[in-house]
């Protein structure tokens, strides 16, 4: 298979399959849902950060000519700039039916209008990842693997979210499904557009690749370690530990063996 294969297979994985599996786990019964979210939360951090840190930068950095100083300005203003998209509400993960976003456009008269914000933000959401993992990919196959597998990771929480407002909104479950599938598809629309466009632009890949790492630094010490906050005794800090843990180590693993 080619590279281009190769990119629209993973950004399926990334995209698409996480809505399936974000909408076969509504399916379970809600008390163990709760149960399980913070969990697949923990985990999600730990792929995150660990794709930035471990895979992402340090191919960054290893690039021909790269200047260290620009690569972390452009680190910098990509936490800035996602700050700001999350501010307009594109960028917005809100992981349980009760955060703040969620209970605002839960109001009777904003319903129909939250979801559609919904499916505007995922879709463009999810396009910006499909050029991530394309870029990636264009890099390094390994890297490619690892980047959609870490987007995998977090996208499954934010899917369950966004299925919860869609409900609440008053589509179907048929229909949720349908235009969160549609909405994951913008993975793989953004992963062909980059195929093309970043193809032959290889000196600006270390820097696209940078601000991948930190559109995964930001979600994940932004959007998801403030709602482990919400559990401060012991056993749940050190279970939370071990799951970011295990998360850091999965993509450790995944990059070594594959690498």
């Amino acid at each position: 298979m080619n590279t281009l294969g190769w990119i629209i297979l993973f950004c399926i994985v990334g995209g698409a399959l996480s809505v399936i599996v974000a909408a076969a786990f509504l399916l379970v019964r809600n008390d163990l849902r709760q149960r399980l979210l913070p969990h697949l939360l923990s985990f999600a951090i730990g792929a995150l950060l660990g794709a930035a840190f471990l895979a992402l930068l340090p191919h960054a950095i290893a690039g021909p000519a790269v200047d260290a100083h620009k690569l972390m300005m452009a680190v910098l203003f990509g936490v800035l700039g996602f700050f700001l998209l999350e501010k307009m509400v594109l960028w917005r993960h809100c992981h349980t039916h009760d955060c703040d976003v969620h209970v605002d456009v839960h109001e009777a008269n904003r319903q129909k209008a939250a979801g559609a914000i919904i499916l505007i933000g995922d879709g463009l959401h999810n396009f910006i990842d499909g050029v991530l993992i394309a870029a990636a990919f264009l890099v390094d196959f390994d890297l490619g693997v690892v980047t959609a597998l870490a987007v995998a990771a977090h996208e499954i929480p934010q899917e369950l979210g966004d299925f919860v407002v869609l409900l609440h909104s008053g589509y179907s479950r048929s229909k949720a499904l349908l235009y969160n599938l549609l909405s994951g598809m913008g993975t793989v629309v953004g992963g062909v557009l980059a195929w093309y466009g970043l193809a032959g632009l290889e000196g600006y890949l270390p820097y696209v690749l940078a601000v991948a790492a930190a559109s995964f630094i930001y979600v994940a010490v932004a959007d998801l370690i403030p709602t482990l906050h919400k559990r401060t005794e012991l056993r749940a800090t050190l279970q939370q530990m071990l799951l970011i843990v295990s998360g850091v180590g999965v993509i450790h693993f995944a990059h070594s063996t594959l690498h």
